[in-house]
């Protein structure tokens, strides 16, 4: 099932040689996702990041990516927390789930995250090349057993919030995981080689564009996306 949206995700020249980046830590699924992309795309340029660490590493290339394909279940993020990362740091690139989580409520809340797509890992290779094909082309994929739930109070707060976030520059949200972590400003200022000073700074700005208080506020506002309770006890992978 897809439905367009505005913005198409296809590559601004047809002569031009489409890059995917897959974020999986499973090399089996990798491979898969390759061949799968390869169908879609013959000519495809396809890098691998095994975190969302190292995606981020590989998003600081000058030459960008057309498409990231991202699993949730990633070792170094929880819950919506790496997608979360990469649509704040990130705006531009389409991000499409591939997972083994099926939940239409999963899936609610990652397209309410701005998931360009979710495509679960049981879907053969010929019908996730055809959903990858449809994102590039300008749709959001969802599997066509999914039906869109209405959204609840605490969705649409999660999604302000989200809007919030983007407004952070990427070393505030650096400086925002890292008061996830519990660590003070002089131990983030020595890890960011910065002044105490301007970790304040940033933590000042930070309260003002989430427009909450308080760094503990911060940390419980945010640390609300990451929806722990809709991951427990699903099979995924």
């Amino acid at each position: 099932m897809t439905t367009e949206i505005g913005a198409s995700a296809a590559m601004s020249a047809a002569s031009e040689v489409a890059r995917f980046l897959i974020i999986d830590d499973h090399p089996l699924f990798r491979e898969a996702l390759h061949s799968a992309v390869r169908m879609a795309y013959p000519e495809v340029d396809t890098v691998e990041a095994r975190s969302i660490g190292e995606a981020v590493e590989l998003l600081t290339d000058a030459r960008p990516f057309d498409l990231a394909l991202l699993d949730l279940s990633m070792p170094d993020v929880h819950g919506f927390e790496g997608l979360l990362q990469l649509r704040t740091r990130y705006p531009h690139l389409p991000v499409v789930i591939v997972s083994g989580y099926e939940d239409p409520k999963i899936i609610s809340e990652a397209l309410s995250y701005g998931a360009a797509g979710f495509i679960p890992k049981s879907v053969r290779k010929d019908d996730l090349a055809a959903a990858i094909r449809s994102v590039m082309e300008g749709a959001i994929y969802v599997p066509d057993t999914y039906t869109a739930e209405q959204p609840d109070t605490e969705s649409s707060d999660r999604a302000d919030m989200v809007q919030r976030l983007s407004r952070l520059t990427p070393q505030q949200l650096r400086v925002l995981q890292m008061l996830r972590q519990g660590m003070l400003n002089k131990q983030i200022a020595y890890e960011l080689q910065v002044g105490e000073t301007t970790v304040k700074a940033h933590v000042s700005e930070i309260l003002r564009k989430l427009n909450v208080y308080s760094r503990t506020q911060a940390v419980i506002e945010v640390s609300k996306l990451d929806n722990a309770e809709l991951f427990r006890d699903q099979q995924g992978f």
